[in-house]
C-alpha cells in the first residue's frame, strides 16, 4: 500500500462522484467516459496502491511496505 488513509477517501469520494454525475446526471457518450474515469480513484482508492506513484516512488503513508 502506498496511500494513506485521506489519499485512499478522497479517491473513493472522487470515483464514486464521478461516477454518479457521469451516469446518472450527464448521460450519453460523455457520461460513460467520466464515469469510466471515475472508476480509476474509486479502484485505487479500495486498493490502497497507486500504480503511478509506484512508478514514481511517491508515498502518501509513513509505513514502509
Amino acid at each position: 500500500m502506498n496511500e494513506a488513509s485521506w489519499d485512499r477517501i478522497g479517491r473513493v469520494v472522487l470515483g464514486v462522484v464521478l461516477l454518479i454525475v457521469g451516469f446518472g446526471v450527464m448521460g450519453d457518450t460523455g457520461g460513460v467516459i467520466v464515469g469510466l474515469i471515475g472508476l480509476v480513484p474509486l479502484l485505487t482508492g479500495l486498493a490502497g496502491r497507486c500504480p503511478v506513484y509506484s512508478l514514481l516512488g511517491i508515498r502518501t503513508n509513513n509505513t514502509e511496505a
